[in-house]
């Protein structure tokens, strides 16, 4: 495998030349998740709508749960903390339970020499995102009505937010070149998504956490996006630089690792498929 920049250099390139049959391509994903319902593309807006509808009714009327003792939340409920996080999450789970079949579901352009295949998982990746962005717009307009005020720091979610993205494209490389050879990936995923929800810090914070499970949180890639979307949204702190130059370090590698270990087998898609 060759790892190292020059291959995220020739994938840039591959993405720029390509960039209008990319876009065609995560349009035509998006819309298509609702071609045959009633009120179409709409759902995109009521899917997350409802649910933040749920969330509030349930954990301010019934559960009465807080974030934590020792947290100060002020005028925001545990409703919007808790949609934050699952919104990262979300974004994982439909990355993760799309990746292994990516190439899988589109073999007509397996046969085609000079498709660019390279482009295939960000096309779903995109597509994620314009959910994901969806509901961030949704969850700031909550926000704005129960606490009178969106803090500035919500202009940093996109910044934030990069070497999670940049970990994701390269989690989807992994997958959705592994997923040709080894089918029995997609019978894991619902254990996988399953077990990560209950081990990332969605419905409480990592310091609450067992001393003898830290590690969990310490080691979980979803750890900081979720714990930097609800500072920059919910609380109004800025970006820990250090942890994201970090993160963006091992995600930038991980991806150029994602990216050579697909190089290396898509030769070997056509003759599978």
């Amino acid at each position: 495998m060759e790892i190292n920049s020059i291959s995220l250099l020739k994938l840039g390139s591959s993405v720029r030349a390509h960039r209008n049959l990319l876009f065609n391509l995560a349009r035509r994903e998006t819309l298509g998740k609702y071609k045959e319902s009633l009120f179409g593309s709409l759902w995109s807006i009521l899917s997350p709508l409802l649910m933040l509808v749920i969330f509030t009714f349930v954990f301010t009327n019934i559960f009465k749960s807080r974030w934590g003792v020792a947290i100060d939340t002020g005028p925001i409920s545990y409703s919007v903390i808790l949609f934050a996080g699952l919104i990262i999450f979300n974004l994982f789970s439909e990355c993760f339970g799309k990746a292994p079949t990516i190439i899988i579901s589109n073999q007509n352009f397996v046969k085609k020499i000079v498709f660019p295949l390279e482009i295939l998982p960000i096309v779903s990746l995109l597509s994620a995102l314009f959910q994901a962005c969806i509901s961030f717009a949704i969850l700031l307009v909550y926000i704005f009505i129960e606490a009178g005020s969106v803090s500035w720091t919500a202009l940093l979610l996109p910044v934030g937010l990069l070497p999670y993205i940049i970990f994701l494209l390269g989690f989807m490389y992994w997958l959705s070149a592994t997923g040709v050879f080894v089918r029995d990936i997609g019978q894991t995923i619902g254990i996988f998504t399953t077990g990560m929800m209950f081990i990332s810090p969605i419905f409480f914070p990592a310091s609450s956490f067992p001393e003898n499970w830290q590690f969990l949180a310490y080691y979980n890639p979803l750890t900081y996006p979720i714990e930097q979307t609800r500072d920059l949204l919910v609380f109004g702190n800025g970006i820990d630089w250090p942890v994201w130059i970090l993160y963006l370090g091992y995600s930038t590698v991980f991806c150029a690792l994602g990216y050579a270990w697909f190089q290396k087998l898509r030769t070997g898609f056509a003759d599978v498929l």
